[in-house]
């Protein structure tokens, strides 16, 4: 299914996680991945849900988000409608936007952080949600919400708003894996 949103991946040295909101009913089952001591993933447009569990797979493997990433769109041949941003535990970060994705679609790429639209109202979404998270202070969950606050300030989802979640995790894990989400 075509999954129209605005997602952020961040990393702040001590906590990741992932962002989004959509029309799209339900959308953090299909976009949010997150695991402590691995990184977390957005996956989003025309979704591959499993880009969420094979990147934190390949990521727990050792490969860095780029690594992972370009792994999962060699083997991906609908990858011109996909959108996906990743970081892994050390804060590196890597996005695409396939040639393919509904206007108007875009990312960007920040310092531990990715930023992903489509089906958005203006081309100005992505520039927002970076601009809010880079200027923004406090806990990451507080800070990727002002990113996604950002974006609807710049237009949002072409369709309209129904649909939020947030995953956040340690960076290092601490004992039970439960223990380890911290939103």
């Amino acid at each position: 299914p075509a999954l129209a949103t605005y997602s952020i991946v961040a990393w702040d040295g001590t906590e990741m996680g992932v962002a989004v909101q959509s029309h799209w009913f339900s959308v953090g089952n299909g976009v949010v991945w997150a695991e402590s001591g691995v990184g977390a993933v957005a996956t989003q447009s025309f979704v591959e849900v499993s880009y969420g569990p094979l990147g934190l797979d390949l990521m727990r493997g050792g490969k860095s988000a780029p690594e992972a990433l370009k792994v999962l769109l060699t083997a991906d041949e609908g990858r011109a409608v996909r959108q996906v941003g990743m970081v892994d535990a050390t804060g590196r970060v890597a996005v695409w936007t396939g040639e393919d994705c509904i206007a108007h679609a875009g990312h960007l790429e920040g310092e531990h952080f990715t930023v992903e639209a489509n089906i958005m109202r203006t081309d100005r979404v992505p520039a927002a949600m970076a601009k809010a998270f880079r200027e923004s202070t406090g806990p990451l969950a507080e800070r990727m919400l002002q990113a996604l606050e950002a974006a609807e300030r710049a237009g949002g989802d072409l369709r309209g708003k129904q649909s939020a979640a947030m995953k956040v995790v340690k960076v290092k894990p601490d004992g039970p894996s439960f223990r380890n989400i911290v939103v």
